[in-house]
């Protein structure tokens, strides 16, 4: 396979933009109004931040869970758009499966959706049916930014361990947005011109001197954060900064796996789900998760759980 060309299993990103008309794309975002996901709850659970709750239906006390953090550069899209893969995690590893709904910028820069996804974390490990000891956090391109962020966050206030970070391309440093030298014929769905503007949209006043919890790559000091799961296309702006942060993570003894799928470009498994790449990609995550969530999970629960089954 040449350096820039996409995976045999993918058949759209010849029909594909390499960019995305980040203000359509905004206000067609706007329209979707929250219901109530089927197989689930929508919980409000402050003036300002609600989330979209699965759990199973034969849990055994409390079970462990994930808060899942939707896609949308920071700046467009909802928590809706994680129901499919929530189902998903319950329905396989019988736990309990929440994606936030936070605030977005322009409007709400930094670090206005981090504070959010914080209030999502503590109000989910509060419930009286999750393990507060076996949560994953995880999200797709700025949801894995802000679940990267948030593990640091974790880590400072010294409250909530996470048990896994999913950090599925993440998008973690503003610095990429000021390159030169990236082809932009390789890209597919977001293009520096995306990247740039919805930086400065997140960042807003702190564009000059970004805070290291804004921009999780600038974060000094990674160790003691929570083990993680990253994986990027080869075709994706977002590749070079991806493999440097897990690199970072593993220098500073933080155990990372790394998933690097050949000619697959920014969310491909999510407009591709059912090629076999994607279906393998998604499959690893799970296989994380399971591993994660699994461990020191008392055996006669799981027992009594596929029992009822």
């Amino acid at each position: 396979m040449s350096k820039h060309a996409f995976h045999p299993d993918l058949r759209l990103p010849r029909f594909l933009p390499r960019s995305i008309p980040l203000g359509l794309a905004r206000r067609l975002s706007g329209l979707v109004k929250p219901r109530p996901p089927r197989g689930g709850e929508l919980v409000r659970i402050d003036a300002d931040v609600s989330v979209r709750i699965f759990r199973p239906p034969n849990a055994v006390g409390a079970e462990p869970a994930l808060l899942w953090i939707h896609a949308g550069g920071y700046v467009l899209g909802g928590a809706t758009l994680s129901d499919d893969w929530c189902r998903q995690v319950t329905g396989r590893l019988g736990v309990i499966a929440a994606a936030v709904e936070y605030r977005l910028a322009p409007k709400y820069p930094f670090p206005t959706a981090l504070e959010d996804c914080y209030a999502a974390l503590q109000w989910l490990a509060a419930e009286s049916d999750v393990d507060a000891d076996r949560i994953a956090i995880g999200g797709e391109s700025a949801g894995g930014g802000l679940a990267a962020a948030l593990a640091l966050l974790a880590k400072e206030r010294g409250t909530i361990r996470p048990v896994l970070q999913v950090l599925s391309y993440p998008m973690l440093d503003d610095r990429t947005a000021q390159r030169t030298d990236i082809d932009p014929s390789s890209l597919r769905m977001w293009s520096q011109k995306n990247n740039r503007w919805a930086w400065n949209a997140y960042l807003g006043a702190h564009a000059a001197t970004p805070p290291q919890l804004a921009a999780p790559a600038r974060y000094g000091d990674l160790t003691g954060v929570a083990p993680a799961w990253m994986g990027v296309g080869t075709n994706d702006l977002f590749h070079d900064e991806d493999l440097a942060y897990a690199e970072r993570s593993r220098q500073a003894g933080v155990p990372c796996e790394l998933e690097v799928v050949p000619g697959a470009y920014h969310g491909f498994d999510l407009g591709e789900r059912d090629a076999a790449v994607s279906v393998a990609y998604k499959e690893s995550q799970m296989t994380a998760l399971e591993r994660a969530l699994s461990t020191g999970r008392p055996d006669d629960k799981r027992r009594e759980r596929i029992g009822r089954n």
